[in-house]
């Protein structure tokens, strides 16, 4: 049986956008019997008290850490080993450690190199696939996961209390949680949010570069505008996602060039009946796509009525 979560404290380790939208909303909801957070910045944390994130700050980790039942990691990605080396010393054994990073295989990598064996029962890595281009905590909101999904990427060593538990905090701010295998959950990262967010940046770039004084966005439609909107996101956080997850990212990077490099041809050839035949079968993939996300949204909406 499962502890109320309102008998635990949460420790929120970095305070952006992710971490202090959680801590925001489990605060408002009292999920939780305190919630703390902490940040390399004081600055940072002094905004995050005073905004209402959390109930305390301090710059004493180990004094956060030693008391904390739940620690959420929100931190870049390429920091979390160096964060998980520093709590480390300090976690009891039953305190649940996950995180919010978007690509598992790192994370995963530093809790099987740094953490004892005990620890390991309580670590579950996991996946918030929620955000904004705005960052930083006064880009905290309370709303971010509702009706997002989470993903939560155990480990063998985990137990199924501990996933239980970060389970329970997700649905708690109106998350949706799915279970998935670390590597699997890369590799559609890979395709479905990774390699977007580089075509962004590589067009937006691209056509910069084609004006001086950039007059060709004057003339930018409205395709264009939606396509690059994720262009806007912290340049920082997706260079690290793009180095922990180089792997699977080139794999359907490759995979797109080849396709692409198919398109180019038969627009310079003019092979009408190639390019239709790719635009329709776009369509259709898209137009599936949409059901499903119609029929999550009713689903949720269902649910949420029955309450």
């Amino acid at each position: 049986m499962i502890a109320s979560l309102t008998d635990k404290n949460l420790l929120v380790i970095g305070l952006g956008l992710i971490g202090g939208s959680l801590a925001k909303a489990c605060r408002q909801k009292k999920i939780f019997a305190s919630i703390s957070g902490f940040s390399r910045k004081a600055e940072t944390m002094a905004d995050a008290l005073s905004l209402g994130l959390v109930d305390e700050v301090s710059g004493d980790i180990e004094a956060l850490v030693s008391k904390a039942d739940v620690i959420f990691l929100a931190v870049p990605i390429l920091s979390t080993s160096a964060v998980i080396a520093q709590i480390q010393p300090y976690l009891r054994n039953d305190t649940i450690v996950t995180d919010g990073g978007s690509v598992k295989g790192s994370v995963v990598k530093a809790g099987l190199e740094l953490l004892t064996d005990d620890q390991l029962k309580m670590f579950v890595p996991g996946h918030p696939i929620a955000g904004s281009e705005r960052s930083g905590v006064t880009a905290a909101d309370e709303h971010l996961y509702v009706d997002h999904r989470i993903i939560l990427t155990p480990i063998a060593e985990t137990e199924p209390e501990a996933v239980q538990v970060v389970s329970q905090m997700w649905k708690s701010v109106g998350a949706e949680v799915d279970v998935m295998a670390w590597d699997y959950h890369d590799e559609v990262l890979a395709a479905t949010s990774h390699l977007p967010h580089m075509l962004a940046f590589n067009l937006v770039d691209t056509l910069s570069k084609q004006s001086e004084n950039r007059e060709i966005f004057n003339y930018a439609a409205g395709g264009f505008r939606d396509f690059t909107r994720i262009a806007a996101s912290d340049p920082t956080m997706w260079h690290d996602i793009f180095i922990a997850n180089h792997r699977a990212i080139l794999k359907v990077l490759d995979n797109y060039l080849d396709e692409l490099h198919k398109l180019r041809n038969a627009v310079a050839v003019s092979d009408g009946e190639y390019m239709k035949f790719v635009f329709q079968e776009a369509k259709e993939a898209r137009e599936h796509f949409s059901e499903i996300l119609e029929n999550r949204a009713r689903r949720l909406h269902r649910s949420a009525t029955h309450e």
